[in-house]
């Protein structure tokens, strides 16, 4: 006598409370299919509206009790999911799937997150906040505070943005506000910092010869600045300047006024006085308007002794290899050659250059140019001299000292 188990087909259904399954974003969340057959089959979870991984990161999931179990649900996440009996052994059966519909909600996405707005009293303002994408879309509500303070609700219809405008700003009027645009699932937040904050001084690093030596043990430094965005806020009324030796912690602290509006890109200069020999300092500066204090920028002066302190007379020939520091301009056309007449290969360069220096020597150099073919007419070769470091104006002597720079050429040709 022969046995054979008692055997049922499978059979999958999807309980009507299961599908469409909505839930939140970060929620965990379980998918059902209820399942029966004997023996029971495994069940096989996967995408059905979409190519793309489960969130275990393969392309289908088992599960033994027809449940899929998602933890920390994303928006990505919604959609078709099938599941599907897998290959029963002893029936000659098709596999049996159905689907299941979740839907995640998450709260409005907008822009933007965060902006800061500079705008100087009884001058205009208006804030905008979009909605990048929600679910639900529908009965989006916004609100807008200033702080604490409710300032406007409303509903969204088909705008995908809502606007606050400020006519004329005042101290009352600036501070932090703060956008609310909230659905079913939460609220998204555009925050606006509305300040009438003057930019950072950007600091002049450049300054030709900035060290003045007025007395022995002490030394001024030729401060310059410019003014970013000078006309974003109200007129800059003065600097505060900040001062401390490198290393201390006392700030000293002075005002600098400013007459007249500042213009774009204006070099602005302040002479500091009696810093001590050879000590770095600390320079802050912070611009100052009517709503109050900037932002500030800081910066390290340093003492360096300047070059050629007791200039009386520089004498330089091209026979040293730096060619007495003179540089050749990236800007012309073509550039000048270093030659002597003991080198000078007259193949190639005939008639060119002096057949002796100055004190008659053979073996003296000179920078020189072929005038010739294959120049052209307008074409230009400049060699740069370096930078003579020379006293600027004293302010506290009555003159400068005059100084006369020379040099020796040589020009000949057929039709020179």
């Amino acid at each position: 006598i022969f046995f054979f188990p008692f055997q049922v087909p499978p059979n999958l259904t999807v309980p009507q409370e299961k599908s469409p399954l909505v839930t939140r974003e970060g929620d965990t969340i379980e998918l059902q299919c209820q399942v029966t057959g004997k023996p029971k089959p495994i069940i096989l979870w996967s995408r059905a509206d979409k190519e793309v991984a489960m969130p275990d990161g393969n392309m289908q999931m088992e599960s033994y009790d027809g449940t899929l179990r998602i933890v920390n649900v994303s928006r990505e996440m919604s959609g078709m999911y099938r599941c599907q009996t897998s290959q029963y052994n002893g029936f000659n059966v098709k596999p049996r799937e159905a689907l299941v519909q979740l839907i995640v909600q998450y709260p409005p996405a907008v822009e933007p997150a965060f902006l800061e707005i500079r705008q100087g009293q009884d001058r205009s303002v208006t804030m905008s906040c979009r909605v990048l994408r929600a679910y639900p879309i529908r009965v989006l509500t916004y609100e807008w505070r200033l702080g604490n303070k409710l300032l406007r609700t409303g509903q969204f219809d088909s705008q995908e943005y809502t606007e606050y405008p400020v006519k004329s700003l005042s101290n009352e009027n600036y501070g932090v506000y703060n956008c609310s645009i909230i659905n079913e699932a939460g609220a998204g937040r555009c925050s606006f910092l509305v300040t009438g904050k003057a930019y950072a001084p950007e600091f002049y690093y450049d300054t030709y010869n900035p060290v003045w030596q007025n007395r022995h043990r002490v030394y001024s430094y030729s401060l310059q600045w410019t003014q970013m965005n000078p006309d974003a806020v109200d007129r800059i009324v003065a600097y505060r300047l900040g001062i401390r030796q490198a290393g201390q912690q006392r700030w000293w602290e002075q005002e600098i006024k400013i007459n007249g509006n500042i213009q774009k890109g204006e070099l602005i200069t302040y002479n500091l006085t009696e810093l001590i020999k050879p000590e770095a300092y600390e320079v802050r500066l912070t611009p100052l308007t009517k709503f109050g204090e900037g932002d500030s920028t800081i910066r390290v002066i340093k003492y360096s002794a300047p070059v050629n302190p007791h200039l009386r007379e520089f004498h330089c020939g091209f026979e040293d290899g730096n060619i007495c520091l003179f540089t050749q301009d990236d800007t012309d056309n073509f550039d000048w050659t270093k030659q002597s007449t003991a080198t000078r290969n007259t193949k190639y360069t005939p008639n060119t250059g002096p057949n002796a220096d100055r004190s008659g020597s053979k073996e003296g150099f000179y920078m020189y140019i072929e005038t010739s073919r294959p120049r052209l007419e307008g074409e230009k070769a400049r060699l740069l001299s370096p930078v003579f470091s020379i006293a600027p104006k004293n302010p506290y002597g009555p003159t400068n000292t005059a100084y006369c720079f020379s040099f020796f050429y040589h020009m000949y040709g057929q039709h020179i």
